[in-house]
């Protein structure tokens, strides 16, 4: 199944990526440690292989080691890729710091740069809006950084639609990534018509709820202990047994769309709006042909309304995260 995945525009940015893109987080980070590098990297030139141009990565997976395995497994394809990373979470030495300060953001970038092998970086985020910092300074930094040809383009991350705008008015934003999946909807609500109206591309995370809209997660599922949805509200035993539903759901509608769940979920989001890139993460090569045959996948108008259905029918248990979290979240 080697051939080349359509391309969408990131808004009106000029940067055309894949329809789907790869999250490598769960490659070395909050996931498993049982994917050796030899393998991460093999899976990601596999996604080369299938036509994937979209990568994401960030400072603090690792620290840093996501970053230097998306670097290395990309060399011989840098010319070809569009490679995503984020900024705000750790420090020079990948201790936890919260913080957006525009030295930081500055020296961050250098290392990032140095991590990825590259000159340039083709998409850089704001992982989380720093509230000490005000978002005009940083996207006043990265205006900065893209003027020395450091940055090609400025992204946030899980920012809410008044701080979009307001970095808008200063640097172009091309992208805002945040959650967004058949059980996490809450960006339609102002996030998505800001992007719609300011001609930005909006880029999923988590389009298949953490692996579980896939089917292959239910209450009996034990994660590996270095598996961060061991901490999710929504992942306790409970939660995944009474939101079975939802998945339940979709196999039914997938059995006439002759489509698993996970291209059915992924499907429905890319109907959303031509200039939505999901990123979907996984470790298994089966799993990334499975994604990317969601790009080719037709969905009929009333297959599309019973998904809604059943996303709006079903009520989700669990906040998806701990409230700590989710405090950082949509500021």
């Amino acid at each position: 199944m080697d051939y080349a995945v359509a391309k969408r525009m990131l808004g009106t940015s000029g940067l055309a990526v894949s329809a789907l893109g790869l999250g490598c987080m769960g490659l070395s980070y909050h996931r498993s440690s049982t994917l050796d590098r030899n393998e991460a990297i093999a899976l990601i030139r596999r996604a080369v292989d299938l036509g994937v141009t979209f990568f994401d990565t960030a400072q603090v997976y690792g620290p840093f080691t996501n970053e230097q395995l998306v670097g290395e497994a990309l060399a011989p394809v840098r010319d070809d890729v569009v490679v995503a990373t984020k900024f705000g979470e750790v420090d020079l030495d990948g201790r936890p710091a919260p913080s957006s300060r525009p030295e930081l953001i500055q020296q961050t970038t250098d290392a990032s740069l140095a991590r990825l092998g590259v000159d340039t970086i083709d998409l850089l985020y704001q992982h989380r809006v720093d509230p000490d910092v005000p978002i005009e300074e940083v996207a006043g930094t990265v205006r900065d950084l893209i003027a020395q040809g450091k940055v090609r383009h400025f992204g946030l991350s899980e920012a809410g639609a008044h701080t979009i705008r307001r970095a808008h008015a200063v640097q172009a934003v091309t992208a805002v990534q945040s959650e967004y999946s058949l059980w996490w909807r809450t960006p339609e609500h102002e996030v998505l018509p800001a992007c719609a109206e300011l001609g930005i591309g909006f880029v999923p995370y988590s389009p298949l709820g953490r692996g579980f809209l896939t089917g292959a997660i239910d209450e009996h599922t034990t994660f590996d202990s270095a598996d961060n949805r061991n901490e999710l509200p929504r992942f306790t035993v409970e939660a995944r047994q009474a939101n079975q539903a939802l998945v339940d759901r979709l196999r039914i509608i997938g059995e006439r769309a002759d489509a698993t769940p996970a291209q059915l979920a992924l499907a429905w989001i890319l109907g959303q709006a031509p200039w939505i890139v999901p990123i979907p993460g996984t470790t298994k090569a089966g799993r990334l042909e499975e994604n990317l045959r969601a790009t080719t996948l037709e969905l009929t108008s009333s297959d599309r309304a019973e998904i809604g259905r059943a996303a709006s029918e079903v009520t989700i248990v669990g906040d998806r995260y701990p409230a700590e979290l989710e405090r950082k979240t949509n500021r």
